[in-house]
């Protein structure tokens, strides 16, 4: 899917294309920071990496948590759009439910930090808007978040992680 999107995305510099990927729902930073570790094309230190993932993964979030209510609201206006909107709340619910009603804004930082699939910053803006965290504590919980994981992943394709699991002697 990277090269795809690299190749569709080519006459645009690659610190661009980065941030693209990152902002991108399917990839976010954890598709990203991976594909730009790879990419041949782009032989940046890690902290470029880093910085352009964390920086293109947050350029949606205050967009999704502006808009997502009255385009949500507008759109269920048709039956095809309200039956979407009700599957990704859904889905959204169950993937952050118990750690973002318990813990509120540090449920929400901590559910974006897990370098998993469908726990970055779209799900957490969804999240944010599902269980009601107000946007001035959503954005700076969600940003948190993403630099963790980003964080995380950084070190992983770093060997970094590796080094220090060797280093403790886990098998």
């Amino acid at each position: 899917m990277g090269e795809t999107l690299l190749h569709w995305l080519g006459g645009i510099p690659g610190e661009v294309q980065m941030m693209i990927l990152s902002a991108f729902p399917l990839t976010e930073l954890r598709g990203s920071i991976p594909i730009a570790w790879l990419n041949s094309q782009w032989v940046w230190p890690w902290w470029k990496i880093y910085f352009l993932a964390v920086a293109g993964n947050l350029l949606p979030v205050p967009f999704l948590l502006w808009f997502l209510e009255p385009v949500s609201e507008f759109l269920r206006r048709w039956k095809v759009f309200d039956k979407f909107f009700d599957v990704l709340f859904e889905k959204a619910r169950k993937r952050a439910g118990t750690k973002i009603e318990k813990y509120e804004a540090l449920g929400l930082t901590l559910f974006v930090a897990i370098p998993l699939p469908v726990t970055g910053a779209w799900t957490g803006s969804v999240a944010a808007f599902l269980f009601g965290i107000p946007k001035k504590l959503a954005i700076p919980s969600i940003a948190f978040g993403v630099a963790i994981a980003g964080a995380i992943i950084t070190l992983i394709m770093s060997g970094t992680l590796a080094g220090i699991g060797f280093l403790v002697g886990s098998d």
